[in-house]
């Protein structure tokens, strides 16, 4: 028989392991039933998942998790799962959704995370694409999404929370779903199991394209497996055996960082996952924080940003004396951090441990961080100033990169290795190459390693334009290594400005730079593509609807205490955009020519900008996901005010020509 490729979009093919000699990389291949079986002999008596049911909170230890997972699979199979077809699942985070998850794949199916802001359109290409036999959905909701549409390979749908409000044949509850495979024989479950090999695919995680149909990243036993074990091992996580890690899930699991921190990587170690509120995102998540309090915790750089904004409105609230002490400590946490950083301190300065006594402790508390000694940030670019803020409050963030074609993470920031914008280190076991660098040594940056995924699902041609001919992965970002080894992440090639003079100006820097020089703003995006000047499109700090996830007219108070320093009286988005009150525009343009002082070029100077009249979210559809910002679909919404930049003949030429507002 031949051997296996390198990459296959073939649902039921199967890949060369890019097996190491040494170290990380030669660690024996396993299967996820394997990883899971070794965890439950190790730690079966521990607890695994918690969540709350009402006031109360239950629990689900390891050996009882298996064999939640077991029953399910074989209902699964009962219901007609065929192998290498998907399962979906459309709902928040629960114990429901992993044991789904964990189901699909013991049953040879795969699974398939949906995100639950998907229109129905997108459900049914998801569903076509991976010939979906079973979709598990949260609620009635969700449910509504699937009814829409005629699913061909559709044989059943389980709703795991609420009763239902209409009886159909094939759509059944949670509890009858666990029902009917609890007497099944265990026979045909476990033969499928024994013919699964670590090189075949478990899961797609279906990429949140900016632009085209999203794809579907095929992952194998192995990506899975291997990866949970190297992030595991390189950022030290302790074994429940020693003291028990516990992480708070809430981040979408149709992403891999989620499904990798919050399933993977705390099953190899044994760890707790507590699963927070729906409405985490929307206010609660500090609740649930505080209860579990937990050892290790990841946020998207919104999540950060929102905590920030949050005790920046506290603080502006507080006494004189408390402020005073707080930007006291404040001080004395950034400066002891960067010394650390660069690990040249001997002993801890005395005002550090005052600081620590008085200021730092009670923020970790009130934050639910008092236990975390690992806070991570991913999926998109974090400012320098969110970094800086939390690590003044004695809370370095450590930034991780990847992508979902490489299983989630591949530089990790280390508490003993990590700099201010920077990504970390790779993964022992990884490699790193940047593609045909330029003078200052930024290039495409390039993976290789075991997490490396197996190709896109019945995409050949679009797997090899992600991978090159010796097996490395494009990740369409460009990026530089430091003289220590430290990745930097300076932009990506598709987002990459080709000015009408020819000029390459990556946009991220210089959106980072305007959010720092003008805290009121709260996007802002750069334009200027094939133009002969750039311009720029902000929004305003502003409340967001708790149940909605909307962003409202009214500012924030740290919006509005900052407009009252600047002597403007606004309190609307609308008193401010589109140049309505000339104190913030001045303020505003001033900011810009502080950017445009630092600018590299006259060419990459912001000419003209202009305030939006509302901030952008995801259920507007600027951001995605992971509040990436869908650069595309801005562009479409606001054609009429980039147009507007252009439209006048006058091509600014030198900083101080500022133009006059609309």
């Amino acid at each position: 028989m031949a051997e296996p490729e390198r990459w296959t979009s073939r649902g039921d093919g199967e890949v060369n392991l890019r097996m190491g000699e040494s170290g990380f990389a030669s660690e024996p291949p396993v299967t996820v039933d394997q990883m899971f079986k070794t965890a439950v002999e190790r730690f079966g008596s521990y607890t695994a998942l918690g969540w709350k049911e009402g006031e109360q909170m239950k629990t689900m230890n390891y050996q009882e998790y298996y064999q939640a997972c077991r029953t399910a699979a074989k209902s699964f199979l009962k219901l007609g799962l065929e192998r290498y077809h998907g399962v979906g699942i459309l709902g928040f985070n629960s114990a429901e959704w992993f044991i789904s998850d964990i189901a699909a794949i013991m049953a040879g199916g795969f699974a398939v995370g949906i995100y639950t802001t998907n229109s129905p359109e997108a459900c049914q290409y998801l569903a076509e694409n991976c010939k979906a036999n079973i979709i598990v959905v949260e609620n009635h909701k969700q449910l509504q999404k699937i009814l829409q549409d005629k699913l061909p390979h559709m044989k059943a749908i389980i709703q795991y929370k609420d009763a239902l409000k209409e009886k159909r044949p094939n759509l059944y509850t949670w509890a009858e779903f666990m029902e009917l495979g609890r007497d099944e024989s265990n026979t045909q479950l476990d033969d499928i199991i024994a013919t699964q090999k670590p090189n075949q695919c478990c899961t797609l995680i279906y990429t949140s394209g900016t632009t085209g149909q999203p794809k579907g990243v095929m992952l194998s036993h192995d990506n899975l497996t291997w990866t949970a074990f190297a992030v595991g091992r390189h950022v030290q996580l302790t074994e429940a055996t020693k003291s028990q890690e516990m992480v708070v899930s809430y981040l979408p699991l149709s992403h891999i960082a989620a499904q990798m921190v919050d399933i993977w990587v705390t099953m190899k170690v044994g760890g707790a996952t507590y699963f927070a509120q729906p409405d985490a995102l929307k206010g609660s998540l500090v609740n649930t924080m505080r209860e579990v309090r937990p050892t290790a915790f990841m946020g998207v750089p919104r999540v950060w940003e929102k905590m920030q904004e949050k005790m920046k409105s506290v603080g502006a609230k507080s006494s004189t004396v408390r402020r005073k002490v707080a930007v006291w400590a404040k001080g004395v946490g950034l400066k002891t951090n960067l010394i650390k950083m660069f690990g040249s301190m001997a002993r801890t300065p005395v005002n550090y441990r005052l600081a620590k006594k008085l200021v730092f402790r009670k923020v970790r508390k009130a934050l639910g961080l008092d236990r975390c000694t690992k806070c991570y940030t991913g999926a998109a670019p974090i400012t320098k100033d969110t970094l800086e803020f939390f690590l003044s409050l004695d809370i370095p963030v450590y930034e991780l990169y990847g992508m979902s074609e490489s299983t989630g993470p591949h530089t990790i920031s280390l508490p003993n290795a990590f700099r201010l914008t920077s990504v970390g280190k790779l993964i022992p076991g990884c490699e790193t190459k940047i593609h045909s660098p330029d003078q200052e040594g930024n290039g495409e940056i390039c993976f290789w390693g075991r997490h490396v995924f197996m190709g896109y699902l019945n995409q050949a041609d679009k797997t090899e334009d992600a991978l090159d001919a010796e097996g490395w992965l494009h990740s369409g970002d460009l990026g530089k290594h430091d003289d220590n080894g430290f990745l930097f992440v300076t932009g990506r090639i598709k987002e990459l400005i080709i000015t009408a003079g020819g000029e390459n100006i990556p946009p991220v820097p210089i959106e980072d730079a305007v959010k720092e020089a003008v805290s009121l703003v709260s996007n802002a995006m750069l334009i200027g593509d094939k133009r002969k000047f750039l311009a720029m499109l902000l929004t305003i700090k502003c409340q967001v609807n708790g149940d909605t996830g909307a962003p409202e007219d009214e500012l924030t108070p740290e919006a509005v205490e900052l407009c009252r320093k600047l002597g403007s009286n606004a309190t609307r988005v609308s008193e401010i955009a589109g140049g309505r009150d000339r104190v913030i525009h001045a303020a505003i343009q001033e900011g810009i020519n502080r950017v445009n002082e630092n600018a590299t070029s006259n060419a990459q100077r912001i000419q003209k900008w202009i305030i939006l009249d509302q901030d952008f979210s995801i259920t507007g559809g600027e951001l995605g996901p992971t509040m990436k910002l869908k650069r595309p679909v801005v562009m479409k919404m606001y054609k009429e005010q980039v147009e507007h930049f252009y439209k006048e003949v006058v091509t600014p030429s030198t900083p101080d020509n500022s133009l006059p507002p609309k």
